[in-house]
């Protein structure tokens, strides 16, 4: 009795600010951040294991055409997020999902890019997230987003994972937007991000039957980075159309390898944006 006594004591005496201190949270959160005076909602997965005592590996994540919007929760329903609900021992890291605004300018390659930097910024502060272990992944729009932020910022990401993604201008189909050629005034745009791009992991995913975009862009992204030697994987899915992503993100190899990119330590500001 005293024992009880004693325990309920200690409860009581706890300061409540000490013990919501004590409390983690984890699992998807809601964040925002705020451009010239815009605020822009975002979520961030912790996962359940996350402590103050550890520096995190970092999974920056963008949507395709179906995740535009403003509610900063509709970006997590295809892709990387529903794998993480499916499979969340499988993710020991922090991922960031931003939503880039249905403003009708081209995705990641304006406003949507530069939520999507300050999105990973914040969670790399907030919670400790280690930026030698920052990899960049897309689907679709998503897709040629990582091609466009990886071109401009090299320097910032140890490994690429693209889903059906494209680098040549395009006309969208889920809302006509033209996203333009992420190299202007080349007839080859793929050889010249590939030459941007070619120290850093790359993995690319594509289905053989997308009438959405069509796999040639990723064929001519593996080739132009298999030509400079770099170290890429191609893995072209049989009989799928555009959603390559529901069978590229529940491989738990996908997983194993998005954890495993570090940067080298030696440095690579030698990468400067063109």
């Amino acid at each position: 009795m005293r024992f009880w006594h004693y325990a309920l004591g200690l409860i009581l005496a706890t300061p409540p600010h000490a013990a919501a201190a004590q409390r983690v949270e984890n699992g998807f959160l809601d964040r925002s951040v705020t451009i010239d005076g815009s605020e822009y909602r975002y979520q961030v997965f912790v996962p359940a294991n996350w402590s103050k005592a550890g520096v995190w590996p970092v999974i920056l994540s963008l949507h395709g055409g179906g995740g535009y919007g403003s509610d900063g929760i509709n970006q997590t329903a295809e892709g990387l997020a529903p794998a993480i609900r499916r499979h969340p021992e499988r993710f020991p890291a922090l991922a960031v999902f931003p939503q880039s605004p249905a403003n009708g300018t081209p995705g990641w390659q304006e406003i949507g890019g530069q939520i999507a930097l300050a999105a990973l910024d914040k969670a790399l502060e907030e919670f400790q997230g280690d930026a030698s272990r920052v990899t960049l992944t897309g689907l679709s729009i998503g897709g040629n987003g990582v091609w466009y932020l990886a071109y401009h910022y090299p320097q910032r990401f140890a490994g690429l994972l693209v889903v059906c993604g494209f680098v040549a201008e395009r006309k969208g189909t889920m809302y006509p937007i033209l996203y333009p050629s992420l190299v202007s005034g080349t007839a080859d745009p793929s050889a010249a991000v590939a030459q941007r791009l070619a120290r850093i992991p790359t993995w690319i995913f594509h289905g053989d039957a997308d009438r959405t975009v069509p796999v040639e862009h990723s064929r001519r992204m593996a080739a132009a980075l298999s030509a400079l030697g770099a170290p890429v994987q191609y893995t072209e899915l049989a009989g799928i159309d555009h959603n390559a992503w529901d069978f590229t993100y529940d491989r738990p190899d996908v997983a194993s390898w998005l954890l495993r990119q570090r940067l080298p330590s030696a440095s690579t500001s030698d990468f400067s944006r063109p």
